[in-house]
């Protein structure tokens, strides 16, 4: 039980955090959106850690519910850094893009 009440300390921080910069505009009313809501997920997780437990053994598995959270939390991990390698190589066709039509009206 303390693990949960340090945990939720934690997560009760990054909401605080979220929303200081959100008021400071630091970031944007979206990614506001996101952060509260994953770190409310995350919450809520963690005081259904026990139905967790008892699902994921109906289903067969000899892994705890913390596990397959942590499984699946990096999988989604691993989706983003996809999803952010994507969008840099948009941006980076998008300014070779924009660098080559400058050059080439500066040339003529």
């Amino acid at each position: 039980m303390l693990q949960i009440y340090i945990a939720l300390i934690i997560i009760a921080f990054f909401l605080g955090r979220t929303f200081w910069q959100k008021k400071n505009n630091k970031i944007s009313r979206n990614e506001a959106i996101f952060w509260i809501s994953f770190w409310i997920l995350a919450a809520v997780f963690m005081f259904l850690i026990k139905r967790i437990d008892a699902f994921v053994a109906g289903l067969g598995f000899s892994a705890t519910g913390i596990d397959v959270l942590s499984y699946f939390s990096i999988a989604i991990i691993f989706y983003l850094i996809f999803k952010i390698i994507v969008r840099m190589e948009k941006i980076e066709k998008s300014v070779t893009e924009i660098i080559r039509k400058i050059s080439l009206k500066d040339y003529k």
